[in-house]
C-alpha cells in the first residue's frame, strides 16, 4: 500500500517539476504613458479691446500660423498649401480684420504692432510644437482633414473659434463694450410726443 502511494507522490512531484520547466508567457508590456505637456504661459493682455469679428480674425490668424508650423515641421506643405487656396478670400478677408483692428488702435505704428503680433504669434506656435514634441504633429495634422471637411470656407472663422483651446494666442482678447445706442434727435423727440398726446 506504501508503494501506489510514493509512486504518486513521485508522479505528482514530477509534474510540478516539468510544470516549472515550461515556457512561461513573456510578461506583458508596461502600459505606455501618455506624454501630456505643461500648460503654455497666459498669453498678455491686448493692449487694446476688439470686436467680435476682430476676435474672430485673430483666432484664424492663430490657426494659420499653427498650419503653418505643421506644414514645415510635419513635411504638409501640400495640404497647407490646399488650405491656403481653398480658403483664399476668407483667409484675406480675416486678415484684412487684423489690420484694421492695429489701424483703428494705432495709426502711426499699426504696421509695426501687427508685425510683432505675426511674429509673437509664430513664437507661440513653435513653442508649443517644442512643448508637444512627436505629439505635435498627430494633434496638428489632423485639422487640416477637418478643414477639407468643411462645407464652405466662409465657415473658416467659426471653425478657428472652435480651436481656440488647442491653439495658442500671442494675446488674450477682451471685447469691446457695444457702442452707445445713438442720441434722439430734438426734431424727432418732439414729433414723437405730439403723436402720443
Amino acid at each position: 500500500m506504501l508503494r501506489p502511494a510514493l509512486a504518486t507522490t513521485a508522479v505528482l512531484s514530477l509534474v510540478a517539476v516539468l510544470a516549472g520547466c515550461a515556457e512561461k508567457p513573456p510578461p506583458a508590456p508596461p502600459p505606455q504613458a501618455v506624454y501630456v505637456p505643461p500648460p503654455l504661459p497666459e498669453p498678455p493682455t491686448a493692449p487694446w479691446c476688439a470686436r467680435p469679428a476682430e476676435i474672430a480674425a485673430f483666432s484664424v490668424a492663430a490657426l494659420k500660423s499653427d498650419l503653418m508650423v505643421a506644414a514645415v515641421s510635419c513635411q504638409a506643405d501640400e495640404k497647407y498649401n490646399g488650405f491656403v487656396t481653398r480658403n483664399r478670400p476668407s483667409l484675406l478677408a480675416q486678415e484684412k480684420l487684423v489690420e484694421t483692428y492695429f489701424s483703428r488702435n494705432d495709426k502711426r505704428h499699426w504696421q509695426q504692432e501687427r508685425d510683432n503680433y505675426i511674429t509673437q504669434l509664430a513664437n507661440a506656435q513653435s513653442q508649443r510644437a517644442m512643448v508637444l514634441g512627436s505629439q505635435f504633429c498627430e494633434r496638428t495634422l489632423g485639422q487640416f482633414d477637418e478643414l477639407l471637411a468643411m462645407s464652405k470656407p466662409e465657415d473658416l472663422p467659426g471653425f478657428a473659434e472652435g480651436k481656440t483651446q488647442s491653439v495658442p494666442q500671442a494675446m488674450k482678447f477682451s471685447e469691446c463694450p457695444p457702442p452707445p445706442p445713438a442720441p434722439v434727435k430734438p426734431a424727432a423727440h418732439k414729433a414723437a410726443a405730439k403723436k402720443q398726446s
